[in-house]
């Protein structure tokens, strides 16, 4: 994932950087995964399994794709906020929720916080147009589903980067250490 952070606030995109076109059961995993690792730096997960079209607007591979990984990530953890497919406006923005979702409250739409994309084309092309076009900083590629907290940094990284990378790694290795012990004690 990336922790994209942004005038108004922080959002998770994922997955941006590893798999390639993930079917339904591991994009699923991938929105689940996700949920928890913004659970632990303090983010609310509304996860929106984005897609071209939102709910039934639309047809196709894709869409059925999201449709199902949808399906079994709320099957896996009914109590939590997960959405799909939704297109990312709708996912964001609660003018354009509104309209799409005519009226009807929804948990996620127009408040994600965690934003799946549909495969690496989609997601690595978003993080990385979002960072240019609103001038945020995109912190990542945090890796996931681990033993153990590992990070990458690209060859061009600064320094902020850097430490960002290392901040996010202490955070990752102190939740799993939470996590251990809950299941030990």
């Amino acid at each position: 994932i990336f922790f994209m952070l942004l005038q108004n606030g922080v959002k998770v995109f994922g997955d941006c950087a590893i798999n390639v076109d993930p079917n339904a059961e591991q994009l699923a995993e991938i929105g689940l995964v996700s949920s928890r690792t913004a659970r632990a730096f303090g983010i609310y997960p509304r996860v929106a399994m984005l897609s071209y079209a939102t709910g039934d607007s639309n047809v196709g591979p894709m869409i059925d794709k999201v449709r199902k990984a949808t399906a079994i990530a709320r099957e896996s953890a009914p109590d939590d906020p997960i959405e799909g497919p939704i297109q990312f406006d709708a996912a964001v923005d609660p003018a354009v929720a509104a309209v799409k979702f005519k009226g009807v409250d929804n948990a996620v739409a127009g408040k994600a916080t965690v934003c799946i994309f549909p495969d690496l084309n989609s997601g690595n092309n978003a993080y990385k147009a979002v960072q240019q076009a609103a001038h945020a900083i995109a912190i990542g590629p945090v890796m996931q589903g681990l033993r153990m907290p590992v990070n990458d940094l690209s060859r061009g990284c600064t320094v902020e980067d850097i430490v960002n990378t290392v901040v996010v790694t202490c955070i990752q290795s102190q939740d799993a250490k939470k996590l251990r012990a809950a299941k030990e004690g």
